[in-house]
């Protein structure tokens, strides 16, 4: 409790009150340097195979974090070089309405974009008719559209009294009124903090399954023997490596916005719960504006070239030690031609 005034301060502190602009400048710049690289990449891949539906939505969400990175970090590099919160920039509290709003808008846009990346795969493996019927990249455009204009009405609802958007210490952070007094302001936090909620579980659920189905998938590959079966079966494998690689990435993704973003929800009801003052409330908020930074590079780290090599090596495990019956179903001309005791 002795971090409550502290923290009312804060919200009308025209100055910034300690901290180093080091660890902002190195987020910004690893930020912008992740995604620009995974843009450049998705630019290479794109330039030499057609661009599928989860390709754009994987550049959709790279360029969405790069667009976050450069709508908030900034303002944080010009609060400690003006020594001016960003109350102190502007009389009209304009500038920390600006960083709440795009704090808010692209931590939802970020996960509903997961989202469709995981319902997408989850179509494609467990209902690929009706995913060539009716998926296409047009979908994608239209989908990205959609999350866009419902993140931008329903984070601007602040401004209009639904909500509300406060400074934090040490005066470069402004986001959603984690200590709410109002009703309406509490009934904004339930709703922002449920859809969070129930974006992330339902990209978890969407992953659970693609995993059941890639296993469904390699089981009756591994259950064909036959010589015209094994040519399909060759093509299954790269189809299921190519499957495997997506979904590693779709993962790791989905894994560092859990860790990112869990966090900052169970505050909001916490808070709204047992109506109590925090001096650890920066901690969920500095998670929440490193996503942007970590995807790119959870990207690049995982190109295809890695979880490729991966699989590779999985497959080759799995069959440096062939049993008698999987050398007899693949060479049954040596089985029939020699006796038992024969030593070839």
């Amino acid at each position: 409790m002795a971090s409550e005034p502290r923290n009312v301060s804060c919200h009308e502190q025209p100055t910034v009150s300690g901290g180093s602009p080091t660890t902002p400048a190195i987020m910004f710049s690893a930020g912008v340097l992740g995604n620009v690289v995974a843009l450049i990449l998705l630019e290479i891949r794109r330039r030499k195979q057609p661009a599928s539906l989860f390709q754009v939505l994987v550049t959709s969400l790279v360029f969405t974090d790069l667009l976050g990175t450069f709508s908030v970090s900034p303002l944080v590099l010009t609060a400690y070089l003006r020594n001016e919160s960003l109350i102190g920039m502007s009389e009209s509290r304009l500038v920390c309405g600006h960083f709440g709003y795009a704090m808010t808008f692209f931590s939802m846009v970020t996960l509903a974009i997961l989202l469709s990346m995981a319902v997408e795969r989850w179509l494609s493996i467990g209902h690929p008719y009706c995913y060539e019927k009716r998926m296409s990249k047009r979908c994608g455009y239209i989908t990205i559209a959609l999350i866009y204009l419902f993140c931008a009405l329903f984070s601007a609802t602040p401004f209009f009294g639904f909500g509300k958007y406060v400074q934090y210490c040490p005066g470069t952070w402004c986001f959603i009124d984690m200590h709410p007094s109002e009703r309406e302001h509490k009934v904004f936090n339930i709703i922002y903090a449920s859809c969070l909620l129930i974006m992330i579980v339902c990209t978890v659920l969407c992953n659970a399954s693609v995993i059941y189905h890639l296993s469904l998938m390699y089981r009756r590959r591994k259950a064909h023997r036959s010589s015209v079966r094994r040519q399909r079966g060759h093509k299954r494998h790269r189809s299921i490596a190519k499957e495997v690689e997506h979904l590693v990435l779709l993962g790791f993704m989905t894994i560092a916005f859990v860790i990112c973003s869990l966090p900052h929800v169970i505050q909001v009801y916490f808070n709204i719960s047992y109506d109590r003052r925090h001096k650890n409330n920066l901690i969920p908020l500095l998670l929440v504006s490193a996503n942007p930074i970590i995807d790119p590079w959870v990207f690049i780290i995982l190109s295809p070239p890695v979880p490729r090599l991966l699989w590779n090596k999985m497959c080759k495990t799995a069959k440096f030690k062939p049993t008698q019956e999987q050398v007899r179903s693949i060479h049954p001309d040596l089985y029939q031609s020699n006796p038992p005791g024969d030593s070839v």
